[in-house]
C-alpha cells in the first residue's frame, strides 16, 4: 500500500525555531520510556532541561500513580471512609477526567480500580493460574458484581468547598486512561515555559509536538499499528499536536483461548471484547487523545466511530471481523490527509 501522511487541519503557522541545535533526553517513568527531543532556547543548559523534565514525571507519579504507594491517588484509594482533602493538582485532574466521563457516558471512567486489580492489570498483580498451571483464572460473577459495587464515576462524591473526594470504603480511582497523556501535556508546558517551544514529548507512545525543527520540517512520527494491520504505513506531523493509540496487542492474557485485553468495559465490568482491535486518535492535547482512544474502544465499533464523527475527532479505528481485520476512520481523519504525498 502507498503511505499515508497526515497534516494538522487547525491553519495555524509555525514561528521559526531558534538555533540550529537539536538535543534529545530519555529516561524511564510509569512503567514505560519517555523520550524528548527540542530545539533549546538560548541560555537554557541541558541539564535545567532534563532537570525539568525529570521534575514533572516525578510530581507526576507522586500524584496519580497507582502504581506507588505514596501517590495522593494511593493514599486516597487506601484511605477509610469519608471526605479527604486533595490537592489543587489532583482535584484539576480528577474534575477533569469526570468532564471526559460525563461526555462519553462513563466509556472512560477513573473509578474502575477495583475492576482493574480483580482482572489482574493492577498493582496487586496478574490473576492466579488455574489448577493445572495452564493458564490464569478467570473473575467469578459474584466477584466482577462486587468489584462493580465499588465502581461507576457517577457514585463518586466531591465536595467543591472544601476540595475533597469522597471514599465510600473500598473505591479504588485509576486514571491511567488519561495520565500518561496528561504527563506528555505537563512536560510540553514546562518546556514552553522554559522558552524550549519547538519539542517532540513521548512516553509510552503517547506523543505531542510544538512548533517545527530547525529545518522548518515538522516533527513526523510514525502511528502504532497492531499486528496484521490493514492501514498502510501512516505518518503524521506533530504541529501543535497530540497523538495516542490504545490497542488490544499492549496489554493482554489469554485463557483457553480467550484474549482478555486491559481496557476495561466499566458498564460491564469485563475486558472490552466488541471485536475493535485498536483506536488512534489525533487531537490537541495529549490526555485528550489518550482519554479518548480509550472511549471510543469501549464504546465499540459502531457507537464510537459514531460518537467520534459527532464530536469532530479524528480517529481512526481498527476492527476484527468475519473476513478479517478493517480500518474505519472518520471525516476528521481523512480531512488531514496529504493526498499528494
Amino acid at each position: 500500500m502507498d503511505n499515508r501522511v497526515l497534516i494538522p487541519t487547525h491553519g495555524k503557522r509555525p514561528a521559526p525555531a531558534p538555533s540550529n541545535l537539536i538535543r534529545d533526553f530519555a529516561g524511564e517513568t510509569m512503567g514505560t520510556t519517555w523520550a524528548v527531543r527540542l530545539t533549546p532556547p538560548p541560555g537554557v543548559e541541558p541539564d535545567d532541561l532534563q532537570a525539568a523534565i525529570e521534575e514533572v514525571l516525578a510530581e507526576v507519579v507522586l500524584l496519580f500513580s497507582h502504581w506507588e504507594p505514596r501517590s495522593e491517588l494511593s493514599r486516597l484509594n487506601a484511605a477509610p471512609p469519608g471526605f479527604w482533602a486533595v490537592s489543587e493538582p489532583f482535584w484539576a485532574l480528577l474534575n477533569a477526567a469526570l468532564d471526559l466521563a460525563d461526555e462519553t457516558n462513563g466509556a472512560v471512567d477513573p473509578t474502575l480500580g477495583a475492576l482493574v486489580d480483580l482482572w489482574g492489570f493492577g498493582p496487586p498483580g496478574p490473576r492466579p493460574l488455574d489448577a493445572f498451571g495452564q493458564g490464569f483464572t478467570v473473575p467469578f460473577e459474584d466477584e466482577i458484581a462486587a468489584a462493580r459495587a465499588l465502581s461507576g464515576w457517577g457514585r463518586l462524591r466531591l465536595n467543591r468547598d472544601a476540595r475533597a473526594v469522597q471514599q465510600l470504603g473500598g473505591v479504588k480511582l485509576d486514571l491511567s486512561a488519561i495520565a500518561k497523556g496528561h504527563a506528555v501535556d505537563r512536560v510540553s508546558e514546562r518546556l514552553t515555559a522554559l522558552g524550549a517551544t519547538h519539542h517532540l514529548v513521548e512516553i509510552g507512545g503517547e506523543l505531542r509536538g510544538a512548533g517545527v525543527k530547525p529545518d522548518r520540517h515538522p516533527w513526523w512520527v510514525e502511528l502504532q499499528q497492531g499486528p496484521g494491520a490493514p492501514a498502510p504505513h501512516t505518518v503524521a506531523a506533530l504541529f501543535d499536536l497530540a497523538v495516542a493509540t490504545s490497542g488490544d496487542w499492549i496489554r493482554r492474557y489469554e485463557v483457553y483461548g480467550q484474549t482478555y485485553s486491559h481496557t476495561i468495559d466499566g458498564r460491564t465490568g469485563r475486558p472490552v471484547a466488541n471485536g475493535v482491535a485498536s483506536v488512534t486518535v489525533l487531537a490537541e492535547t495529549a490526555m485528550y487523545a489518550d482519554a479518548m482512544s480509550t472511549a471510543l474502544t469501549v464504546m465499540g465499533p459502531e457507537e464510537g466511530p459514531a460518537f467520534a464523527e459527532a464530536v469532530g475527532i479524528a480517529a481512526a479505528f481498527v476492527v476484527r471481523g468475519e473476513t478479517g481485520l478493517t480500518e474505519i476512520v472518520t471525516p476528521a481523519f481523512t480531512a488531514m490527509l496529504n493526498e499528494g504525498a
